[in-house]
Order: structure tokens, then C-alpha cells, then sequence
């Protein structure tokens, strides 16, 4: 069964699955939920701690990140905690060149590099998730 909130997603994470398995499921049902009601009830619930400040932080910038995409009415305000946010700077991507870490530090969406997180333009999209509006 998939995880259904991001807490039950931190759970799974703290009780050893892998975050790129627990994540993506997720994202799945949220991208699925009907209606923005939906969306933020799956948001509300503080996760509780990994263990991993990396993955805390994370989790605040998933939260915030999905809240603002989604223009759902607020973001939970677990997700603006001190703990949510990293002292170092986070590359999430294992190529370490000097250039891609410029490139992530420049595409990092506002609530990911906030909280001292670089990561690509869009760090969590799904092949069945939501499309970008074509100009």
C-alpha cells in the first residue's frame, strides 16, 4: 500500500525503505487526489524526524514545493520549522562537477534553495504527474 500523506512517506523512510521508492509513491497519490482539499489534508501532518536532517529538510520543501504548485490554500506550518531547513549547502544530484552544482544552485525552485537544497528545475515530477501549461 502507498503511502497516502507525506508523514506515512517519512515513516516509511525512518523504518528503512528507500526514499526514492517512498517518495515517488507519494507523489503518485497526491497527483491522483481530486481535489485540493484532498491535496492539503495529505500535507497536513508533521512527518516525523528521519533521523537524517537532510531528509527533514527535504520533506519541508516537498510540503511547501506541492502547497505553492497546487495553489492549495496555505502551507502547513511544520514545514517552516528551523529543523526544515539545512546549515550546508545539499547537491542532490551524485554528479559533483563544479558545473552542475552551478546549474543546480541557479534551477533550484525558491523553496528548495531556501532551505539550502539544489536540486533541478523540477524535482518532483512524475511521468503521470502533472504537465507544465505550453505558452
Amino acid at each position: 500500500m502507498r503511502p497516502t500523506t507525506l508523514a506515512q512517506t517519512a515513516e516509511r523512510v525512518g523504518s528503512g525503505q528507500s526514499l526514492d521508492k517512498a517518495l515517488p509513491e507519494f507523489l503518485d497519490e497526491f497527483y491522483l487526489a481530486t481535489t485540493p482539499e484532498v491535496q492539503i489534508s495529505m500535507l497536513l501532518d508533521e512527518p516525523p524526524s528521519t533521523g537524517d536532517p537532510r531528509l527533514d529538510g527535504l520533506l519541508g520543501a516537498v510540503a511547501e514545493y506541492l502547497a505553492h504548485q497546487f495553489n492549495l490554500p496555505k502551507v502547513p506550518d511544520w514545514a517552516y520549522s528551523s529543523v526544515r531547513y539545512l546549515d550546508r549547502a545539499w547537491h542532490t544530484s551524485s554528479l559533483a562537477d563544479d558545473g552542475f552544482r552551478e546549474y543546480l544552485t541557479f534551477s533550484s525552485p525558491a523553496e528548495f534553495a531556501s532551505r539550502n537544497i539544489f536540486t533541478e528545475e523540477r524535482p518532483l515530477r512524475r511521468a503521470r504527474g502533472p504537465q507544465p501549461a505550453k505558452t
